[in-house]
């Protein structure tokens, strides 16, 4: 029985491996698409200030392949956004008390009501 627990344990860690590029492809999206979501999210996190990000961008392919260009756009925008949120979540949960907290979640609670009541 623990053999199975542990050859389970290992194709779920081996299974979290998986490259972006890889998962892209095995869910049907055009190589060119992957390339180019790697290499716009490569860039997006280094526009969000990630120390070791590194702008990529292959300009001829991008001006001349669409679907490179297109995951180049998705990629950026997905990957620059999220590091964005994680430094932003990262500041609240660092430097704000318990009456930001409280502030912002009655602004939150007040804006939902609103938006209810549309």
């Amino acid at each position: 029985m623990w053999r199975y627990a542990v050859m389970l344990w290992a194709v779920v860690g081996l299974s979290g491996c998986q490259s972006t590029h890889q998962e892209l492809l095995d869910k049907g999206y055009p190589p060119a698409f992957a390339d180019g979501f790697d290499d716009g999210c490569s860039s997006g996190r280094q526009a969000a200030g990630v120390i070791n990000g590194e702008f990529r961008k292959n300009v001829p392919r991008y001006l001349q392949d669409r679907q490179y260009a297109e995951g180049w756009e998705d990629g950026f925008r997905q990957c620059k956004a999220m590091r964005e949120s994680e430094e932003l979540r990262d500041y609240k949960n660092n430097h704000w008390n318990d009456r930001e907290r409280a502030w912002q979640q009655e602004k939150d609670r007040d804006a939902g009501r609103v938006y209810r009541s549309q």
